[in-house]
């Protein structure tokens, strides 16, 4: 049997330069989309000693204009999997960030949920993306997300919930089609049941991963002792991992630094049935979006 590929989009990015070789140990196979052909170097290295084999495909998510581009991409590489790890990082102005951070998302979005050879996408986001307080966060630590949002990354946010929202439709819809395909996370008569996994971390640090995090709905910002809940780059690639390695992890998952232990972490939220979306009206937003 084949090991699984990976087509994981932002390949040269600090998260997923942790991510590649946790994957690539597991035996599954990684295409890591680059836009400057200069990093495929750092990339082949990641690759080294690996279970799993690495490639790159050199492709600037600037160019993907259409749902057509992003299915050409999927073609090419045939994945079982997507993970979007991909965004402007303030390169380029607001016109860049809705380029890359809601637009290219959009149309990745829409051809990796339409093609029913892929069971998994994996989408990193951010966890002020939202509209309304949800009920297990405290009315200051919204008024710091608002805040965040509405003064200090507005065209960010924007760009985010777009592709967020389109992300959560777009997997209900995926969902029901599943069920009329009698599809299973075992994959026992229909198939296998897809799964679209939102990972919204906080505040992003360089940090060395600490492998202790607060996964699902995450209450605080702040940590005992007024230390913030920051969440290092590393700790993100690994919830990411362990997330994908499971056949029973979806929806939104917060994430920040905290007490829990990676892997009962993720063993929670899958046991429980974790969503982060509550509080959020998806009625509304499939009313809303068109696909």
């Amino acid at each position: 049997m084949a090991n699984p590929r990976v087509l994981l989009l932002g390949g040269h990015g600090r998260i997923s330069r942790f991510l590649t070789p946790l994957l690539l140990n597991r035996s599954w196979d990684v295409t890591s989309v680059i836009r400057n052909p200069d990093h495929t170097n750092d990339i082949m290295k990641l690759g080294k000693g690996k279970k799993g084999k690495v490639d790159v495909l050199i492709s600037s998510l600037d160019d993907v204009k259409s749902v057509d581009d992003a299915k050409a991409i999927i073609d090419r590489v045939k994945p079982d999997y997507v993970v979007w790890a991909a965004g402007a990082g303030g390169k380029g102005g607001p016109l860049r960030t809705y380029t890359i951070d809601r637009d290219a998302a959009k149309h990745f979005i829409s051809a990796t949920f339409t093609n029913l050879s892929i069971t998994k996408f994996l989408l990193i986001s951010h966890i002020g993306s939202r509209r309304k307080q949800p009920p297990w966060l405290s009315p200051d630590t919204w008024e710091r997300f608002e805040h965040i949002n509405q003064d200090v990354l507005p065209d960010y946010y924007q760009a985010k919930l777009a592709a967020d929202e389109y992300f959560t439709v777009m997997a209900r819809k995926r969902a029901e089609m599943d069920d009329q395909l009698g599809r299973t996370d075992d994959g026992a008569g229909g198939g296998k049941r897809f799964q679209a996994i939102l990972l919204r971390p906080g505040p992003l640090m360089d940090a060395p991963a600490t492998w202790k995090v607060e996964l699902g709905k995450t209450k605080e910002v702040v940590l005992e002792g007024g230390v913030p809940a920051n969440v290092s780059r590393e700790d993100v690639a690994i919830v990411a991992d362990r997330l994908l390695a499971r056949g029973d992890t979806r929806g939104w998952l917060d994430l920040l630094g905290g007490e829990d232990e990676i892997e009962e972490a993720v063993k929670m939220v899958a046991k429980g049935r974790i969503d982060a979306v509550e509080g959020e009206d998806v009625d509304m937003m499939c009313g809303e979006i068109t696909l």
